[in-house]
Protein backbone atom coordinates (compact mmCIF):
# COMPACT_ATOMS: atom_id res chain seq x y z
CA UNK A 1 0.00 0.00 0.00
CA UNK A 2 2.80 2.40 0.91
CA UNK A 3 4.60 1.72 -2.39
CA UNK A 4 1.47 2.56 -4.40
CA UNK A 5 1.05 5.79 -2.41
CA UNK A 6 4.65 6.84 -3.05
CA UNK A 7 4.24 5.97 -6.74
CA UNK A 8 1.11 8.15 -7.01
CA UNK A 9 2.82 10.99 -5.15
CA UNK A 10 5.79 10.78 -7.51
CA UNK A 11 3.38 11.00 -10.45
CA UNK A 12 1.85 14.13 -8.89
CA UNK A 13 5.36 15.54 -8.41
CA UNK A 14 6.06 14.90 -12.09
CA UNK A 15 2.90 16.75 -13.10
CA UNK A 16 3.93 19.65 -10.86
CA UNK A 17 7.38 19.74 -12.49
CA UNK A 18 5.73 19.81 -15.92
CA UNK A 19 3.73 22.85 -14.81
CA UNK A 20 6.84 24.70 -13.58
CA UNK A 21 9.37 23.87 -16.33
CA UNK A 22 8.27 24.86 -19.83
CA UNK A 23 10.49 22.24 -21.52
CA UNK A 24 8.85 19.27 -19.77
CA UNK A 25 5.51 17.92 -20.97
CA UNK A 26 3.26 15.25 -19.44
CA UNK A 27 0.07 14.31 -21.29
CA UNK A 28 -1.95 13.11 -18.30
CA UNK A 29 -1.94 11.32 -14.97
CA UNK A 30 -1.64 7.88 -16.55
CA UNK A 31 1.43 8.97 -18.48
CA UNK A 32 2.79 10.51 -15.29
CA UNK A 33 2.32 7.17 -13.50
CA UNK A 34 4.19 5.35 -16.26
CA UNK A 35 6.98 7.94 -16.28
CA UNK A 36 7.26 7.84 -12.47
CA UNK A 37 7.56 4.06 -12.65
CA UNK A 38 10.34 4.22 -15.24
CA UNK A 39 12.12 7.03 -13.40
CA UNK A 40 12.08 4.93 -10.24
CA UNK A 41 13.35 1.92 -12.15
CA UNK A 42 16.17 3.88 -13.80
CA UNK A 43 17.13 5.53 -10.50
CA UNK A 44 17.22 2.16 -8.78
CA UNK A 45 19.11 0.16 -11.41
CA UNK A 46 21.18 2.49 -13.58
CA UNK A 47 21.94 5.53 -11.40
CA UNK A 48 24.11 3.69 -8.82
CA UNK A 49 26.17 2.15 -11.60
CA UNK A 50 26.70 5.52 -13.28
CA UNK A 51 27.65 7.13 -9.98
CA UNK A 52 30.18 4.39 -9.35
CA UNK A 53 31.65 4.66 -12.85
CA UNK A 54 31.94 8.46 -12.67
CA UNK A 55 33.19 8.62 -9.08
CA UNK A 56 36.50 10.32 -9.96
CA UNK A 57 34.70 13.09 -11.87
CA UNK A 58 32.14 13.40 -9.09
CA UNK A 59 34.87 13.80 -6.49
CA UNK A 60 36.74 16.28 -8.67
CA UNK A 61 33.61 18.44 -9.06
CA UNK A 62 32.72 18.07 -5.36
CA UNK A 63 29.54 16.15 -6.16
CA UNK A 64 28.14 18.52 -8.75
CA UNK A 65 28.47 15.91 -11.49
CA UNK A 66 25.57 14.05 -9.88
CA UNK A 67 23.32 16.83 -11.23
CA UNK A 68 24.56 15.93 -14.71
CA UNK A 69 23.82 12.23 -14.10
CA UNK A 70 20.33 13.01 -12.79
CA UNK A 71 19.62 15.32 -15.72
CA UNK A 72 20.80 12.76 -18.27
CA UNK A 73 18.67 10.01 -16.72
CA UNK A 74 15.62 12.29 -16.55
CA UNK A 75 16.18 13.33 -20.16
CA UNK A 76 16.67 9.74 -21.31
CA UNK A 77 13.40 8.59 -19.74
CA UNK A 78 11.69 11.54 -21.40
CA UNK A 79 13.07 10.53 -24.77
CA UNK A 80 11.85 6.92 -24.48
CA UNK A 81 8.23 7.48 -23.39
CA UNK A 82 5.56 9.06 -25.56
CA UNK A 83 3.45 10.86 -22.95
CA UNK A 84 6.45 12.30 -21.10
CA UNK A 85 8.75 14.60 -23.08
CA UNK A 86 11.86 16.48 -21.94
CA UNK A 87 12.98 19.00 -24.57
CA UNK A 88 16.67 19.15 -23.71
CA UNK A 89 19.49 18.43 -21.30
CA UNK A 90 19.16 21.59 -19.22
CA UNK A 91 15.41 21.08 -18.93
CA UNK A 92 16.28 17.57 -17.69
CA UNK A 93 18.68 18.91 -15.06
CA UNK A 94 16.16 21.47 -13.78
CA UNK A 95 13.34 18.93 -13.97
CA UNK A 96 15.31 16.30 -12.06
CA UNK A 97 16.16 18.79 -9.32
CA UNK A 98 12.56 19.98 -8.97
CA UNK A 99 11.26 16.41 -9.19
CA UNK A 100 13.50 15.43 -6.28
CA UNK A 101 12.34 18.38 -4.19
CA UNK A 102 8.63 17.90 -4.92
CA UNK A 103 8.83 14.14 -4.44
CA UNK A 104 10.62 14.57 -1.12
CA UNK A 105 8.11 17.16 0.12
CA UNK A 106 5.07 15.08 -0.84
CA UNK A 107 6.55 11.91 0.67
CA UNK A 108 7.40 13.73 3.90
CA UNK A 109 3.88 15.15 4.13
CA UNK A 110 2.37 11.71 3.52
CA UNK A 111 4.62 10.19 6.19
CA UNK A 112 3.51 12.82 8.69
CA UNK A 113 -0.14 12.14 7.93
CA UNK A 114 0.33 8.40 8.26
CA UNK A 115 2.13 8.83 11.62
CA UNK A 116 -0.76 10.86 13.05
CA UNK A 117 -3.28 8.11 12.33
Amino acid sequence: MRLVLIWALNALALIAVANFVPGIHVDGFTDALIAAFFLGLVNTLIRPLLILLTLPVTLLTLGLFIFVINGLLFWSVGSVLRGFVVDGFWHGVLGAALYSIFSWALSAAAAQLMRKQ
